[in-house]
């Protein structure tokens, strides 16, 4: 698979992926008349659908990552080369970028409008860190087994985090600056972005290191399996 048709995966699933999270939160807070435990709820429902389908999609073609901290880890684990690993987050954020327009377009919304929904505090990044934790533990423990299973993983601890962290699990900083380019629903003030950032990082890092010594797997081996998958 060219390099090309990887990053264009990343991009254009990081596109879909904003766009159904904005989406389905602009959809939801208008028709839960104020309710806002429906309307996360069916937010949640969205966006864990829309990850199973994009990842089972695109996860043979480029990893389907769709996440900076995602391809933080697989650099870290030296699964990915640095070089292509930055075309994949520029490709990963653009995507994003992107997906709020579409999404800001399909319901007749201003293209960007900053968001006034604030998300401030400690205890939002503690929950971010813990979220990415999980996230890339899902990703990490389950990689051996069917695409399918790596989707249904990711998916379920997703929409697991909205309901049990404080900041809803963005767990994704691509996402993040893009939802602070939406005053929706689904927004984040972009002077709580950096915090958010922050925890992500701390909770990859933490991830990554888990893995190797939970899992027992040797970097050597995953690159071997991976240059392999990809017909190296």
């Amino acid at each position: 698979m060219t390099t090309a048709r990887r990053v264009a995966a990343e991009a254009i699933g990081s596109a879909a992926l904003a766009a159904i999270v904005i989406g389905s939160g602009v959809m939801a807070e208008r028709m839960a008349q104020g309710n806002g435990a429906i309307a996360l709820l069916a937010n949640t429902f969205a966006t864990a659908s829309g990850l199973y389908a994009l990842i089972v999609v695109f996860a043979p073609v480029s990893g389907a990552h769709f996440n900076p901290a995602v391809t933080l880890a697989f650099a870290l684990r030296r699964e990915i080369e640095l070089g292509e690993a930055c075309v994949f987050v520029a490709a990963q954020i653009l995507g994003m970028l992107c997906g709020v327009l579409l999404a800001h377009a399909m319901f007749g919304l201003p293209a960007w409008f900053p968001s006034t929904h604030e998300r401030a505090g400690w205890a939002q990044a503690l929950s971010e860190g813990v979220a990415t934790f999980m996230l890339l533990m899902a990703i990490l423990g389950t990689r051996r087994r069917s695409v399918e299973s790596v989707a249904a993983a990711v998916a379920l601890t997703i929409a697991a985090g909205y309901w049990f962290t404080a900041s809803t699990s963005f767990a994704n900083p691509a996402i993040t600056l893009a939802r602070a380019l939406s005053d929706t629903f689904a927004g984040i003030r972009m002077a709580d972005v950096p915090l958010f950032v922050l925890g992500q990082i701390a909770g990859c890092l933490l991830a990554v290191v888990s893995a190797a010594w939970l899992f027992g797997e040797r970097a050597s081996d995953a690159v071997t399996r991976s240059d392999s998958q990809r017909g190296k």
